[in-house]
């Protein structure tokens, strides 16, 4: 039996084991979890240096590296981000439907655990905690399959949670970890349909294309996220600047942050210039469509691949577009669906935009990097959706769970 599959069978094993816990003993084993982390601090930090110290010997990205390092404000963040959890109402039980048939039947049907969810992703080891704790929370049983990348750092936080388990009443094998890294312990996982319920993948759009083209297990999928600003003619210069800027820069690794910018033609020719060199002080590579290059000659020409492309880094696509209809036109073709923005004081220009723009999440007047679990009152999340089934957006408790009919009775037969 490979790791896979034995860790496959004690993670379905855990999960029949969860179905009897209660909400109490569930909040009890993330606090533990939680405390753990804070006194395991030193170590996790200690084995996350090594995957630091083994990615800038093998020439990883400057951004990538931002995603697999921890600090202690990062570890602190996960903390704080359980202790939000906790707090949450837990969805298992809940009745969504209530009916009573002319017979007497009573039927319920009711939130309930999918089962043993299998997380496969990239670089980032705060995904091994929000993914556990979300799941436990949820009275699932997870399988991590984390990137090489991060490997000591994913060992060293899953060990924590073991520790903690092993003080409460949810049992140990709940979180599973699988420490082979290779391609075919990933494959194994996209056929495990004996043990795996649903499986999730979380990453780039590599990853996530091998998942969904691979799996014969269910997939969730998790966008990567090519998202765009869009500066329509009404935008005011002040609060362009500001949006864009924080959209690209605040963190420019993750998901949610702006890739392309489309400009209006008309807003372009008072401020695009001055717009663009802010970009460059900043160290933005700029790779322009023709009117771009023209008017900033530090811009590169764009290629038909640079609209696709999700750069997570400090690059970004400019375009110029003459309404917003070819705005959202660009943004449907090249998009990844995740979160796309609009700058405008035009209200029925908003409207058309958030109407017609197929993303998970559409804004106005604000910047994209608040697709996030946690500012989305989830505490956590395990992915953005960004299909239209089962869930969309940031996925929080709720995705996390499916649906059972209960049925009462006193003898009813069917005639």
């Amino acid at each position: 039996m490979t790791e896979v599959q034995e860790k496959g069978k004690l993670a379905k094993v855990a999960s029949y084991q969860l179905n009897g816990i209660t909400t109490k003993e569930k909040n009890e084993a993330l606090e533990y979890i939680a405390k753990q982390l804070v006194e395991d601090k030193e170590k996790i930090l200690k084995e996350n240096q090594k995957d630091l110290q083994v990615g800038e010997k093998n020439g990883i990205s400057t951004s990538i590296l931002d995603r697999i390092m921890l600090d202690e404000t990062r570890i602190e963040a996960m903390h704080d981000a359980i202790y939000q959890l906790i707090t949450l109402d837990d969805p298992i039980g809940e009745v969504l439907e209530r009916l009573e048939k002319d017979n007497g039947l009573r039927m319920e049907r009711k939130r309930v655990p999918i089962g043993v969810i299998g997380m496969i992703y990239e670089a980032r080891p705060n995904v091994t905690i929000d993914a556990a704790t979300l799941a436990l929370k949820t009275g699932n049983a997870v399988i991590l399959r984390g990137s090489s990348s991060a490997a000591f750092s994913n060992r060293a936080i899953v060990a924590s949670i073991h520790q903690a388990l092993a003080k409460s009443k949810l049992p140990v094998d709940a979180v599973q970890l699988i420490t082979d890294t290779s391609r075919e312990t990933a494959q194994q996982l996209f056929t495990l349909n004996e043990y795996l319920d649903v499986l999730i993948p979380r990453g780039g759009k590599n990853l996530i294309q091998k998942v969904l083209q691979s799996s014969t297990v269910p997939v969730i999928e998790t966008g990567a996220g090519n998202c765009h600003m869009f500066i329509d003619a009404s935008a005011e210069q002040e609060l362009a600047f500001k949006l864009v800027l924080n959209a690209k820069l605040q963190r420019p690794s993750v998901c949610n942050a702006i890739e392309s910018l489309l400009v209006h033609q008309e807003w372009f020719k008072e401020h695009g210039k001055s717009l663009l060199e802010k970009l460059d002080k900043k160290q933005v590579k700029i790779y322009g469509d023709e009117y771009v290059c023209k008017a900033f000659s530090k811009a590169k020409l764009a290629t038909e691949e640079d609209w696709y492309t999700e750069y997570l880094d400090l690059a970004i696509s400019v375009k110029l577009v003459s309404t917003c209809e070819e705005a959202v036109n660009h943004i449907n073709k090249y998009g990844t669906r995740h979160s796309e923005g609009i700058i405008t004081q035009n209200n029925e220009h908003a409207a058309y935009f958030q109407q017609h723009v197929d993303a998970a999440a559409v804004y106005h007047n604000a910047s994209t990097r608040f697709t996030d679990g946690f500012e989305f009152g989830y505490g956590a999340e395990i992915g953005i959706s960004t299909q239209k089934l089962h869930a969309r957006g940031p996925m929080g408790l709720p995705a996390l769970t499916s649906s059972k009919f209960y049925i009462y009775g006193d003898g009813q037969i069917r005639e």
